[in-house]
């Protein structure tokens, strides 16, 4: 009776030893996300068995249970990978090593592109975003408001848990903000035109929708820092298109400058009341960095190779101008005749 006893114990010892430490998920792919909705684990372990990730569900209980799971598991999304055991499926469980996921920032435009960002990559509704990016009284506790939220937002790849909150998300992109500015001098570079942080987001706002060449970039900055040294209207074609939330348009024509928008910087002298776009990092450095000159105008060449002439003086702009626009014209007649022969 005693071996009997015995043997079965052993049995015992090996099938949990063979479960918890040695049988492994057996799902099909490499990696399947699980989520815990705070539904309890008995009824968490029967989606478990469902998808493959455990094999019984007993096992799992006792173990969880053994190791005070449902005391420290909070809700939200963990990875588990293929071949994983059901001991270190618990344990990620019990230390709520929940799965992260990347929002890759770059160029955004609007509010909407961004809430459909955050909303994607943290399947969040997408309405709720917007409602919350949309206030003030949410915004207020990472000092800004719904006109310069751009400025909190730095382009770049960040990292977060899946269950982060919306107030977690925008606190985290805020202290990557504060690093940003406090390396490099930049707020010290700031100061020295006389401008603030917020500022200098928005003119590189501008400059970042002007041009995709670096050079460029710096003698555009340093047009606009004359124009606004000099209370000049920025003139900034850039802002015509947020004015009218149309980014598709080409080319602006004279019946678009009448727009009433506060962004409308031919109307309305100085920058505008916020960011037209979130600017690359290295576009901020070059404004902070533009370099001193005495040109007051731009007009991209006639060669269409998206590089600019600068002037000082009227005259010579104008020349430029209307070679541009000869050239642009020559191209949209030929364009139209291609497309109605």
């Amino acid at each position: 009776m005693k071996q009997l006893l015995s043997i079965l114990l052993s049995l015992i010892v090996f099938y949990l030893f063979f479960i918890v430490l040695v049988k492994s998920t057996n799902f099909k792919g490499e990696k399947v996300y699980i989520e815990y909705k705070n539904e309890g684990l008995s009824q968490f372990a029967d989606s478990l068995v469902a998808k493959k990730i455990i094999f019984e569900k007993t096992s799992f209980l006792l173990i969880a249970k053994a190791l005070k799971v449902e005391e420290k598991i909070k809700p939200g999304k963990f990875l588990v990978k293929r071949k994983t055991s059901l001991l270190d499926l618990i344990r990620m469980l019990r230390n709520n090593q929940q799965a992260t996921v990347k929002l890759i920032l770059n160029k955004v435009r609007t509010k909407g592109e961004f809430a459909k960002l955050i909303a994607t990559a943290f399947e969040k509704d997408s309405a709720a975003v917007m409602t919350f990016l949309s206030s003030n009284d949410s915004l207020s506790a990472f000092n800004t408001d719904t006109t310069q939220l751009f400025s909190l937002l730095i382009p770049n790849t960040y990292e977060f848990y899946w269950s982060s909150s919306m107030a977690q998300i925008i606190g985290k992109l805020e202290k990557a903000q504060n690093r940003f500015w406090s390396q490099n001098n930049r707020i010290e570079k700031a100061a020295s035109k006389g401008m603030t942080q917020n500022q200098i987001y928005t003119l590189a706002s501008i400059v970042e929708e002007e041009t995709n060449y670096d050079s460029d970039k710096s003698l555009i900055a340093s047009v606009y820092q004359n124009r606004l040294k000099m209370q000049m209207p920025l003139q900034a074609c850039p802002t015509i298109k947020y004015a009218m939330q149309d980014f598709t348009i080409t080319r602006i024509y004279e019946k678009y400058l009448s727009n009433a928008s506060p962004y409308n910087t031919y109307r309305v002298k100085g920058l505008p009341p916020g960011p037209i776009c979130t600017p690359a990092s290295k576009t901020i450095d070059l404004v902070l960095d533009a370099p001193k000159t005495d040109y007051i105008y731009f007009v991209a060449k006639a060669d269409f190779s998206g590089y600019h002439h600068f002037s000082n003086n009227y005259a010579e702009h104008d020349r430029y101008a209307k070679e541009y626009q000869k050239k642009l014209d020559e191209y949209q007649a030929k364009k139209a005749k291609e497309k109605n022969p």
